[in-house]
């Protein structure tokens, strides 16, 4: 049954709401997934991540990233206060530890966006979390959406597909899969899904 936007009643003392992970190979549409589910449920908090990288245009610090200095991410590594950090084209980005236990303590329902890299470093640090696998509809729906304009060489096109091939044989590792037919259906699924491993919200609803 799809979910509907709906207030959250307190949590009860017993409930410890899970951290909820959204991962999948690259192309398959988790941004734009959550991009939609923000839009129609504001409340809903995405942590932010930190990163080395400068600011884009447009973007803010603390709203997009937390945009950090090189010596200030690695006091956060020594620090144990990320619960996952990886490196991408000479940037770091990483997961804030601190912000993400304070939204659960406080009893909402988070949702992390990160790749399968950091999925299985959530995994070991939080064994609790709800690990959600984005899946294509079909290998050649994902090869289209990866080749996109055809404006990339030919070895880049072949390095992200070779990747994904990586990222689609760890489905298993995650608690659930939800295949991308629907942005829209895809959003309530996982509005639900982060619900319900709240406790906010029964099977049944």
């Amino acid at each position: 049954m799809a979910a509907t936007s709906r207030g959250t009643s307190p949590v009860p003392p017993d409930v410890r709401p899970r951290l909820t992970v959204l991962s999948g190979p690259s192309g398959v549409g988790k941004s734009t997934v959550v991009a939609h589910m923000r839009t129609v449920h504001p409340e809903v908090w995405l942590s932010v991540s930190a990163t080395t990288r400068k600011p884009r245009p447009g973007e803010r610090n603390g709203v997009h990233y937390f945009f950090v200095d090189d010596e200030e991410f690695d006091k956060l590594i020594a620090n144990g206060e990320l619960l996952e950090w990886a490196e991408f084209a000479g940037n770091r980005y990483g997961t804030p530890r601190r912000a993400v236990l304070d939204r659960l303590e406080a009893g909402e329902p988070v949702l992390l966006e990160i790749d399968l890299q950091g999925a299985r470093l959530v995994r070991q640090s939080m064994p609790e979390a709800q690990l959600v696998f984005l899946a294509p509809p079909g290998w050649d729906e994902l090869v289209r959406r990866l080749t996109g304009r055809g404006t990339e060489a030919p070895d880049v096109i072949e390095r992200r597909l070779a990747a994904a091939k990586v990222e689609l044989a760890a489905e298993s590792e995650f608690d659930t899969t939800l295949v991308n037919t629907s942005v829209e259906d895809v959003a309530r699924e996982l509005l639900t899904l982060m619900l319900q491993a709240s406790g906010l919200r029964g099977s049944d609803d």
